[in-house]
């Protein structure tokens, strides 16, 4: 257990959380510690429930980690990760000379891990994620921005863009955290014709919602990450892709043959706010909606 005098020298305050956000299978949240320069913070944490990944967002910290009996040591900076399995207990020893150490941690549930393992032709009898400390990857941090920054907005893209941010986190982690996964090659699995139009349709025909892959994947009945998948190899883009695609699509059409206000067009097609159809509107055609009025 920590000391009195690492307690003192290390106060977490959760700045943000998407706690109250309802991401499945996922929990993101923005710390910030408050230190006493020069001190050194110490403590044991039990076996966790869920897989930790700790990513630092401003100062290095000189960070000590004990876990499967080894020890670690190193310079723990912006650009680093740390991925503490679930069921691994670990102590940690840190000190630095800043007041505030601001990091990201993500928590991942075994069982949505497992999930996306078996849907995604990873062929292991046991999906086991391995302590990895202090690793620069920069696919995993592009990844985590993207989760601070919809956390940041109150989950403005809507929970199929979370979900599917969350599906490649937990790819990447399985493909280059995993000392038993190994990518195979799915042999005659695809959407059919039917299930593909199905799914199309349903989209279509509730563009204003706010669309969650486990939706659409009940439309055809099978698991959302075998659709993610089925889908992104059927369109070459991903649900959440396509989704807003037709959403741009629809807009434009609405801009050219009504009056409708832009704002209210927004919300019709499924964007939460004028200032989102325009992020993405510009992005597919290179205008503003107000440009094409």
């Amino acid at each position: 257990m920590p000391s009195e005098r690492s307690q003192r020298f290390d106060h977490k305050t959760s700045v943000l959380s998407s706690r109250q956000m309802g991401w499945n299978g996922i929990l993101v949240e923005q710390h910030q510690h408050s230190t006493t320069p020069g001190e050194t913070a110490e403590g044991e944490l039990p076996a966790l429930s869920n897989h930790w990944l700790i990513l630092p967002l401003q100062h290095p910290t000189h960070f000590h980690l004990r876990s499967d009996d080894r020890l670690h040591e190193t310079i723990f900076q912006n650009g680093d990760s740390l991925l503490v399995p679930a069921g691994k207990p670990i102590y940690w020893r840190c000190s630095t000379s800043h007041l505030f150490e601001t990091k990201l941690h993500i928590h991942l549930q075994p069982g949505l891990v497992k999930q996306v393992a078996q849907a995604s032709e990873i062929n292991t009898k046991r999906v086991e994620l391995t302590n990895h400390f202090a690793r620069q990857d920069l696919n995993l941090q592009y990844i985590a921005m993207l989760l601070l920054a919809e956390m940041r907005s109150d989950g403005m893209m809507g929970r199929l863009y979370i979900e599917s941010l969350t599906q490649a986190l937990t790819i990447h982690l399985l493909r280059h955290y995993s000392e038993v996964a190994q990518i195979i090659t799915p042999e005659n699995r695809s959407l059919t014709r039917t299930q593909l139009q199905q799914a199309i349709d349903y989209i279509h025909t509730h563009l204003n919602q706010d669309l969650s892959l486990a939706e659409l994947a009940s439309v055809i009945n099978i698991s959302p990450t075998y659709f993610a998948n089925l889908f992104k190899q059927a369109m070459g883009i991903s649900p959440h892709q396509y989704v807003i695609q037709q959403r741009v699509e629809q807009a434009k059409v609405m801009l050219s043959k009504t009056d409708l206000a832009i704002a209210d067009i927004a919300l019709q097609v499924g964007f939460s706010s004028q200032s989102h159809l325009t992020q993405h509107f510009k992005r597919f055609t290179g205008m503003t909606p107000r440009q094409v009025r």
